[in-house]
């Protein structure tokens, strides 16, 4: 199976949980020890697991995560 590389702009992130929400893997979380420039905890953990379907990339209203197949 293919493993997902993701990038996140933490700094464009409203810690929103869309991509939390539907990522069918359950890998990424708010990351609750940093405050970005909007004043949010951004998304930014991204556990083992990513497979690179993109869908949080998708759901992300703010375009905050891109992903990369490996």
């Amino acid at each position: 199976m293919a493993k997902g590389i993701l990038k996140f702009k933490v700094d464009k992130c409203k810690g929103c949980g869309l991509c939390i929400k539907y990522c069918p893997k359950q890998v990424l979380a708010l990351d609750a020890t940093v405050i970005n420039a909007l004043g949010y905890h951004p998304v930014g953990i991204a556990k083992e697991g990513c497979i690179g379907c993109g869908t949080c990339g998708l759901m992300c209203p703010d375009g905050v995560i891109n992903v990369y197949q490996e």
